[in-house]
């Protein structure tokens, strides 16, 4: 476009399957436009180990380990993402069972190694062995050819023949054509990032797809290294004085395989050196390599692709510049472990109780917490749900919100902000009720919220013709008990009301689980209690007791005669509490799951 770059960028990438992948400082960020057309972005952190990070900061030594971490990464990242886009997996055959329950690992985990090893063969075959090889044919038609200056430019000749031949036929492919697309893609978001153009679809795409910091630009200056470092080698080293043609071959084999390494760092020193400078002699050292790019190696994307190469290099901007941005996942198919322990990390990193991811994928998988600890394989559909509950959870909203049903004694009661979830505990209130009905009582169950208690008697005692009452203050708490009745098949007469307002009649048994959080102490409780549940269903007051202080200064008018009142309280408020009803005929505490004085029960 001609403009002059107003800001230089540590950013490079790497075109995937259907996507980009984005490489800063601190991490890497690849995004892909899966199956159903949507942008998934995977962000990863780079935790390099002490070691590798201090042999990185070592000239000629950082260069092949770059090299070789960036073909790891690379094969790996182009797996996950041929995963995203690819269509779902089946379960799971004998061999991915056998590699999640023996190994821990998944099939893309044993692909991905294999390519790597085959990525190397092949490339130590290409372009070492069948170079030499046809040098040292020629040489033997053509004695000439067996002079150093000669065998080394027919080597480097041959090689770049090879090379240039290997990239042309795969353009054969449909999908290699795509991926030099997105190839174009990755370019024109880092030239329009350089030259201050908007990172925007339409403005991005008019700028050019040419880079002159891409791997592609620096062919021929590897190539002329290569030359230059295999000749001074072979005759420092007299290599090309073995008489013996066999011998010869192999020996010029193995020193320059031998010396990939040293070439590799000496490569990427002159390479960082070049990529500093922009003048006429840099640019025509790499002028051959942006040739080939136009040529061969990139092509012109869409808008589409250019939006999946914008959302890659924003998220490696974004964490790169705060270091507490999490990572994220792709949505795709995996090992139940590495996956769950994966969730239960990013649940610790945000103060998230771990036992919710164990919720998640059981709830998901559709399998019992316990069957967790049996490996398996997890299928893209599921760990699609996954990633969305996990999203939302991190959010701080609570699980069974987000799920959108819990189960209670038995039953499973819809949720939602109206009403309070319903705890494990007061399946015990719920228990004590149920032992206390007889034929044809009558139980009124105050401040329901969800309904939960009043159904679970419902149900329970349905054979004994008792009727039951449910009471609360808000409209909307009334609604979702009378939803919760009609998805349980019960009959409750619902009232809406401050605990004994509009309430008619006395009843045998009656049942509270009253707000009794002392005001002060809310801004204490977990977040997702705090900012998601009801406060209403929460404050109980000053000391927590201001709900009991007026059942006991009502009841009296409402509780049949022997009748029983069963509520819950909380921790160390039973004798507080048992002062208020001084007027009964006997009082029981009971204890919860943990053995904590959890709940009263008291006879008139």
């Amino acid at each position: 476009m001609g403009k002059k770059k107003i800001c230089g960028t540590y950013i490079g990438g790497q075109a995937v399957i259907e996507g980009v992948m984005m490489m800063g400082k601190t991490c890497q960020a690849c995004a892909v436009r899966d199956g159903d057309g949507k942008i998934q972005v995977e962000a990863l952190r780079l935790n390099k180990s002490p070691a590798v990070q201090k042999a990185a900061k070592i000239p000629f030594v950082r260069g092949v380990i770059n090299l070789f971490s960036s073909l790891v990464r690379g094969t790996k990242t182009l797996m996950r993402s041929a995963a995203v886009y690819g269509d779902d997996e089946e379960e799971g055959g004998k061999m991915s069972k056998w590699l999640a329950a023996k190994f821990k690992l998944s099939v893309m985990d044993v692909v991905a190694a294999i390519s790597v090893v085959l990525g190397i063969v092949l490339a130590v075959g290409i372009f070492v062995f069948l170079p030499n090889f046809a040098v040292q044919k020629l040489a033997d038609v053509f004695p000439v050819l067996k002079d150093a200056l000669w065998t080394s430019l027919l080597l480097g000749g041959f090689k770049l023949v090879i090379f240039l031949i290997y990239m042309a036929v795969i353009l054969i492919l449909k999908d290699i054509r795509r991926l030099y697309r997105y190839h174009g893609a990755e370019h024109k978001t880092i030239n329009a990032y350089e030259r201050g153009v908007p990172l925007t679809p339409e403005k991005v795409k008019e700028v050019s797809r040419i880079h002159d910091r891409c791997g592609t630009s620096f062919i021929f200056i590897v190539l002329i290294i290569n030359i230059a470092v295999i000749s001074l080698v072979f005759w420092a080293s007299g290599v090309d004085g073995i008489e013996n043609g066999v011998l010869k071959f192999f020996a010029r084999v193995g020193t320059e395989v031998a010396l990939l390494p040293v070439i590799a760092g000496i490569s990427y020193e002159i390479l960082k050196f070049l990529a500093r400078f922009h003048n006429p002699v840099a640019t025509f050292f790499k002028l051959p390599g942006m040739l080939l790019q136009k040529a061969l190696t990139t092509r012109e994307p869409d808008e589409d692709m250019i939006e999946v190469a914008i959302a890659a290099f924003n998220k490696v901007l974004e964490m790169d510049a705060d270091p507490s941005v999490p990572e994220s996942y792709f949505v795709t198919g995996g090992v139940l472990s590495k996956m769950l322990a994966r969730t239960k990390k990013q649940f610790a990193e945000r103060g998230v109780d771990e036992s919710d991811a164990e919720w998640i994928y059981a709830i998901v998988l559709g399998i019992k917490r316990s069957e967790l600890q049996e490996d398996r394989p997890v299928k893209p559909s599921e760990s699609k749900r996954i990633n969305e509950i996990v999203s939302k959870r991190l959010t701080g909203r609570p699980l069974w919100y987000i799920i959108g049903d819990a189960e209670f004694y038995g039953l499973k009661i819809k949720v939602d902000e109206r009403a309070l979830i319903p705890r494990p505990e007061t399946e015990l209130l719920a228990e004590a009720a149920i032992k206390s009905v007889e034929k044809g009582s009558k139980v009124l169950d105050m401040c329901t919220g969800s309904g939960c208690i009043a159904i679970a008697i419902a149900k329970e005692c349905a054979p004994l013709g008792v009727t039951v009452t449910a009471s609360d203050l808000s409209d909307a708490a009334i609604m979702l008990a009378r939803e919760n009745a009609r998805l349980n098949g019960v009959k409750i007469n619902f009232v809406v009301g401050d605990l004994f307002e509009n309430v008619r009649g006395r009843f045998d048994v009656i049942v509270c689980n009253p707000p009794y959080i002392k005001s002060g102490e809310i801004p204490l409780i977990q977040r997702e209690v705090r900012e998601f549940e009801p406060r209403a269903a929460l404050d109980g007051g000053e000391d927590g007791l201001d709900f009991y202080r007026r059942i006991a200064s009502e009841v009296k008018n409402y509780i049949a005669k022997d009748g029983l009142l069963i509520m819950e309280c909380g921790e160390g408020q039973t004798e507080a509490i048992l002062q208020l009803f001084k007027k009964r005929a006997y009082a029981m505490v009971i204890k919860d799951l943990a053995g904590v004085d959890r709940f009263i029960k008291i006879a008139f």
